[in-house]
C-alpha cells in the first residue's frame, strides 16, 4: 500500500519540466510564479553560496517567475527582465502582482472593461492576486476585492517572460 502511495507521488511530479525537458526537482511546473517573503532578498549569479551577490532586493512580496531550479534554488524573472537566483526558502507561494507600468491601473468590479471602477493600482504598487481566468485576475487589498485585466500587471503571464538560458544580470 506505502509503494503505491509512493509510487503515484512520484509520477505525479514526474510531468512537470524544466525548459530543457529535465524534471523540476521541486515537482511544481516551470515557469510558476512565487513571491519575494522580505524586504531583504539576495540574488546571485548561481545556485550556490559561493556565488557572487549580483543585487539585493528590498521588496518583500515582489511577484517573480521562476524559470529554472535546482533542489534547493529558483532561477527567477523580475519585473524589469533581471535574471538571478535565490534560495527557496525567501519565496513564497502567495501569490501577488505588480505594476510596472508608469500609469494607473484600473481595478473593476467584475471581469469587464464596463464593469464599475472600485479603485485604481498606483504605480509600482502590489495587490494580492487570488486567480486568473479570461483575461482577468481577482486581487484583493484589504476588504477591497477586484479585478484586474491580465495583461496589465507583471505576476499573471501564463508564458515565461525570460530565456531560462540566460545568464544571472540585468536586462533583457
Amino acid at each position: 500500500m506505502v509503494a503505491c502511495i509512493l509510487g503515484a507521488a512520484v509520477l505525479a511530479g514526474a510531468g512537470q519540466t524544466m525548459p530543457d525537458g529535465r524534471p523540476t526537482p521541486s515537482g511544481q511546473p516551470v515557469p510558476r510564479w512565487l513571491s519575494l517573503k522580505s524586504n531583504e532578498v539576495r540574488a546571485r549569479q548561481g545556485p550556490g553560496l559561493d556565488y557572487r551577490i549580483l543585487w539585493e532586493y528590498r521588496a518583500s512580496g515582489l511577484p517573480v517567475q521562476v524559470i529554472a531550479e535546482t533542489t534547493e534554488w529558483r532561477k527567477i524573472c523580475d519585473p524589469e527582465g533581471a535574471v538571478a537566483w535565490v534560495h527557496r526558502s525567501v519565496v513564497s507561494s502567495r501569490r501577488s502582482v505588480f505594476n510596472a507600468s508608469d500609469a494607473e491601473v484600473a481595478i473593476r468590479a467584475g471581469r469587464v472593461a464596463t464593469a464599475p471602477l472600485r479603485a485604481r493600482l498606483t504605480p509600482r504598487a502590489l495587490v494580492a492576486i487570488e486567480d486568473c481566468e479570461e483575461g482577468w485576475c481577482e486581487v484583493r487589498a484589504r476588504r477591497l476585492r477586484g479585478f484586474v485585466r491580465q495583461t496589465e500587471v507583471f505576476g499573471a503571464q501564463d508564458r515565461p517572460l525570460c530565456n531560462a538560458a540566460r545568464p544571472a544580470g540585468r536586462g533583457r
